[in-house]
């Protein structure tokens, strides 16, 4: 309920401002800030929290404007449609760049962004149809029926109700499950893939959706300035719409408004200014932007809106979902059913080979320990159980069916969920954020479901099961707790019930009992024993072999990649040879 208030309230302060006596200079001045702030919240989503940097995003301004300033110029088309037009243009163009592009990463993706954005530039700089570059001249402003819209006041309110509108989606769309997913491509795909999630369709989705802000921006901007040049959409302005958004803040959707409306106010403060001080004219404003990049980049990295967020009380979230339904459960094996059957498999990087012929096999109700000492192939053997890593040769079957050669996605989804030997997690996420996260296979509802808030009865399923299960693990006191806050081996236990949210067949453990303090252990041993009554199978990889032999009905055991032996945990304690492995051998 606060939060819509807030919402009504900052919607009811657009025609309160536009009605002000403000001179005309401030309400023009407002309007190019909601412009440019339309862009850069497009940056917010793709660059702050997907983490995927991109210059381009002039150039798809550049598309909105052009499309409508040539379909207004040269057809019967009302601008209400071009908008539309434009909005499909972009939309396609984004679609087809970010499949390019958006499998690459480090310096490489950025290098991209540059490279078809100068081809964009260059392309609306050397089409005769769109008057090269002098562009197109003569647009008419907007209009509702009779009534003009113009450059003042008319255009404030529109501009700064679709700027309201699409921050609102916004944040929307981030406190959402998909929201969740682009949040976690920042800190890499691996975690989020193990989750049944195609990481890459969301990367795609991040860039078209920022590439149809921009295009709105451009709409806006065309029927505002009334003629359309490639100046205003070259490299220089798609760095400029990264500086604005890095200085207001590039993680924070506020952020963007902050940051537009900084640099343009004092990109002509400085332009006025600094002739009067150097006395000579020159672009000198650029060298001052550069040195207050370096100075925000080093002692302000978050932005300058992260100063407001520390005072903004972090609100919890509200506990409705009680009532919730439950979300679906998958069918679980019969007790004595083959549920994992892994046949002879290896793994070889180069000269190096990692697992060699390794064999065996996982019943229904049954606790399996993966152990050996470190270097052993454990984890490596997880990889490709799970598909994180390919198969050299061999086979791996799940539940009857063949799993070699599936995308990690794609085994998660079949009912095997993981976790990890370094904790994989969303720092700025709540632990429940997180853990919901593991659910993400069990819900459908999408962006635009998101984005309108009519995702709401699904939110709350999601969140009623991951309370469940951290109520199982005994981590419900800390769900409102940011994760980057918990201790190692509370952050294990998160992950731990981030799996079993996807209501596994089969769940897989790499190393959960690292950080766990002897009574965490003991519940955790307790918590396996109950997991395996209920009909869960466990896979476990562990070095603490107290909790092993009190847990697994049988043990693998790996040296040097290949399989030593295997058995109960009696035989295990007795054979001479794993003494050997773990302990050396007398000379």
């Amino acid at each position: 309920m606060k939060t819509s208030l807030k919402w009504l309230f900052l919607f009811a302060c657009v025609p309160l401002v536009a009605a002000l006596p403000l001179p005309d200079f401030w309400i023009f001045q407002l309007n190019y800030i909601g412009l440019y702030a339309l862009t850069c919240l497009g940056l917010v989503l793709l660059t702050g929290v997907a983490g995927l940097t991109s210059f381009g995003q002039a150039a798809f301004v550049g598309m909105g404007a052009y499309t409508t300033a040539w379909l207004t110029l040269n057809t019967d088309l009302s601008p209400w449609l071009t908008l539309w037009v434009g909005l499909g243009l972009t939309g396609v163009s984004a679609l087809a760049v970010g499949l390019m592009t958006l499998r690459m990463s480090g310096h490489y993706l950025p290098l991209a962004t540059i490279a078809w954005g100068l081809s964009l530039y260059y392309l609306m700089g050397n089409l005769d149809a769109l008057g090269k570059y002098d562009g197109l001249l003569g647009l008419k402003s907007l209009t509702l029926g009779d009534f003009n819209i113009g450059q003042g006041r008319a255009f404030f309110a529109l501009t700064w109700v679709i700027v309201l509108s699409a921050a609102w989606g916004m944040l929307n769309l981030l406190d959402s499950r998909a929201g969740r997913v682009i949040r976690s491509l920042k800190n890499g795909t691996q975690m989020a893939e193990a989750m049944g999630i195609n990481t890459f369709r969301y990367k795609v989705i991040a860039f078209v959706l920022a590439a149809m802000l921009a295009s709105v921006s451009g709409w806006l901007m065309a029927h505002f300035q009334r003629t359309v040049n490639p100046s205003a959409f070259g490299l220089k302005m798609g760095i400029e719409y990264l500086f604005m958004t890095v200085v207001g803040g590039v993680g924070y959707v506020w952020g963007a408004v902050v940051g537009s409306g900084l640099v343009k106010l004092l990109d002509d403060y400085l332009q006025v200014l600094l002739p009067r001080l150097i006395g000579t004219s020159g672009s000198y404003e650029v060298i001052v932007f550069g040195i207050v990049l370096v100075l925000v980049l080093k002692y302000m990295p978050e932005g300058l809106w992260s100063l407001v967020a520390r005072f903004l009380p972090r609100s919890d979230r509200a506990e409705n979902w009680h009532n919730a339904a439950a979300l679906s459960e998958r069918n679980k094996p019969a007790a004595g059913e083959w549920v994992l059957d892994v046949q002879g498999i290896r793994k070889q990087f180069g000269g190096l080979v990692a697992v060699n012929d390794i064999s065996f096999q996982i019943k229904a109700q049954q606790i399996v320990g993966l152990i050996g000492p470190n270097g052993a192939g454990k984890s490596t053997t997880f990889n490709l159980i799970t598909g994180v890593l390919g198969l050299t040769s061999g086979a791996v079957r799940y539940r009857g069916e063949t799993i070699s050669g599936l995308a990690s996605r794609d085994i998660a989804r079949r009912g095997m969920a993981r976790t990890f030997q370094h904790v994989k997690m969303i720092p700025d996420m709540t632990v429940l954020e997180n853990v919901a996260m593991g659910a993400y296979s069990r819900s459908q509802r999408g962006v635009v479901s998101a984005m309108l808030r009519t995702n709401q009865a699904e939110e709350q399923a999601l969140f009623k099961e991951a309370q469940k299960q951290l109520q199982r693990i005994g981590m419900a006191e800390h769900m409102h707790e940011l994760a980057g806050n918990l201790a190692m081996g509370q952050q294990r236990l998160m992950e731990i019930a981030r799996a079993l949210c996807a209501d596994p067949a089969l769940l897989l453990l790499d190393e959960p009992a690292a950080g766990l303090r002897h009574k965490e252990k003991q519940n955790l041993a307790q918590v396996l024993r109950q997991l395996r009554d209920q009909g869960m199978s466990i896979l476990l990889v562990e070095h603490d072999m107290d909790l092993v032999m009190q847990v697994c009905d049988h043990l693998v055991v790996m040296e040097f990649g290949t399989l030593l032996t295997q058995g109960t945990p009696q035989d295990i304690q007795q054979s001479p040879a794993v003494r050997a492995a773990y302990l050396g051998t007398e000379h």
